[in-house]
């Protein structure tokens, strides 16, 4: 496993806090959200999940995901 590849696939811990990686396979983000690979890549294909391809990787683009949630909470704040 390359430096990219490990980079990509983990969580990098930045100044005493947890930070994800702005894109990370889609192995490691259905273990990351708790969903079985089978499930996570078929939403993916159907577009329920932002992925981007790199040659021939995918990756889920979880900086994406992360402003979309963050736009959803906003909707419902008090």
């Amino acid at each position: 496993m390359s430096l990219d590849q490990s980079y990509l696939s983990s969580s990098v811990a930045v100044c005493g806090s947890l930070m994800t990686p702005p894109l990370m396979t889609r192995e490691a983000f259905a273990v990351a959200v708790g969903l079985p690979l089978g499930v996570l890549t078929a939403q993916a294909e159907r577009g329920y999940w932002p992925q981007i391809t790199v040659g021939r990787r995918v990756f889920i683009n979880v900086e994406a995901v992360r402003m979309k949630a963050a736009e959803r909470a906003a909707e419902f704040t008090l």
